[in-house]
């Protein structure tokens, strides 16, 4: 499996606003067909430049499910959020390759 991960730092002044448009982007991600599942967090760090940042990370299947991605959804999906906040939000993007998962064998509660 592949994630696309799409790190945000928000503004403050436009935290709340983003925040109400993040909840209706990310299903239109997930609508495209190309990822089974997405999850949104809070990084814990604080920035020197200030602001609020955020990860998302969509999983896909294939490499092939996130190069079909790139081809026929990602400009305007990506477009829409570059419109709406401009100077207000930076992101960058980074792709990650699932090698292995692994889970407690033991339960300790």
């Amino acid at each position: 499996m592949y994630i696309y991960n799409v790190t945000v730092n928000i503004d403050e002044s436009i935290h709340a606003e983003w925040l109400t448009w993040i909840e209706s982007h990310i299903p239109e991600v997930l609508a495209t067909g190309h990822f089974i599942s997405a999850k949104m967090t809070q990084v814990l760090v604080e920035e020197e430049m200030g602001g609020i940042t955020y990860s998302i990370q969509y999983t896909a299947r294939t490499r092939e499910d996130l190069d079909n991605y790139y081809k026929y959804s990602a400009d305007k999906l990506r477009n829409d959020g570059l419109i709406k906040f401009a100077d207000k939000m930076l992101a960058f993007r980074t792709e990650l390759k699932v090698v292995n998962e692994f889970y407690p064998t033991v339960n300790s509660n």
